[in-house]
């Protein structure tokens, strides 16, 4: 839909009695994330044939009209069939979104957050155990052994080797114990409320619909998990666009949720500072491969995050 799909998985356009439509194909033999994650569930179609998107706050566009499972190797993959909404999403590039588009995105990842508190994983999709595994060690080391098939991941090495080299050593200890074993953070995070997760609030999966409500798709990386895990997903891949500083960012999304009925007293201060350490677990290399500031204000949150554990 977007030139911000970089997963790996195919897309093609089809038409149906006149309309545009879109088919994503998924497997895991072709989708890098989903190799991460090791998904062979197929989390999007789990996520259908759960009824999870029925229940969204309506203000949410999924886009998704029906799903096909069991295809490919070992039945392992699907084919997702949605609405064009290309025209919807958020354009490619380093334009900073309006102010009223951030907010609105904020406020309904509060809102989606809020629809479904203290929800339990009982389908079997991405489980907090995983959340901070991604370009870890061992996944990094699959993806080198197969050849480096998608950009990505060999991008993520390469960061993360400079990152050794950027950060102070406390930062690079805490982070390079979390990436080889991330399960005290787990742990931490795990005695903090929990919800249910889309999990990839990236700009490339978010628009704005001719009705006004918010499109959010490719429902890749859903699961339970503290809130503030997608606020910091947020926070990392869209900073150059979020027209406000984080500390702003966060402060919004915090009145967004006690607007929706979340007391946040007690919980989401603690919750914050280890999911924002969890986002320089995952996303260190990226920061890495910025600049000097961003890298740092990470470092910085890593570290008081680390005093909780």
């Amino acid at each position: 839909m977007t030139s911000d799909s970089k997963s790996g998985s195919a897309f093609e356009r089809v038409v149906i009695d006149g309309e545009s439509l879109i088919v994503k194909h998924v497997h895991i033999d072709d989708d890098w994330t989903m190799r991460f994650n090791g998904d062979v569930g197929c989390h999007p179609a789990q996520v259908w044939r759960a009824g999870l998107m029925d229940v969204v706050p309506h203000r949410i566009d999924h886009g998704v009209i029906g799903v096909a499972t069991g295809l490919g190797r070992n039945g392992w993959g699907a084919a997702i069939l949605m609405r064009d909404l290309s025209d919807a999403m958020v354009p490619p590039g380093d334009t900073p979104l309006s102010p009223e588009q951030h907010a609105t995105f904020l406020d309904d990842l509060a809102a989606l957050s809020a629809r479904l508190w203290e929800w339990t994983d009982d389908v079997g999709l991405v489980p907090l155990s995983s959340r901070w595994s991604w370009f870890n060690p061992a996944s990094l080391s699959i993806e080198a052994e197969n050849g480096w098939p998608d950009p990505v991941p060999r991008i993520a090495a390469d960061g993360w080797e400079r990152f050794t080299g950027l950060v102070p050593a406390r930062v690079l200890t805490v982070i390079d114990e979390l990436r080889r074993d991330p399960s005290s953070l787990v742990d931490a995070a795990g005695t903090t409320p929990l919800t249910f997760l889309h999990g990839d609030w990236k700009l490339g999966n978010v628009g704005l619909g001719s009705d006004g409500r918010t499109v959010l798709i490719d429902w890749t990386y859903p699961g339970e998990g503290p809130c503030c895990f997608d606020l910091a997903w947020y926070l990392a891949l869209n900073r150059v666009r979020i027209p406000e500083g984080k500390e702003e960012a966060i402060a919004r999304f915090r009145r967004s949720l006690e607007g929706h009925g979340i007391v946040t007293n007690g919980w989401f201060d603690r919750q914050l500072a280890l999911c924002l350490l969890g986002g320089l677990v995952i996303f260190g290399w990226e920061k890495a491969l910025g600049d000097e500031g961003e890298l740092g204000w990470w470092c910085d949150r890593a570290l008081e995050g680390a005093a909780l554990l």
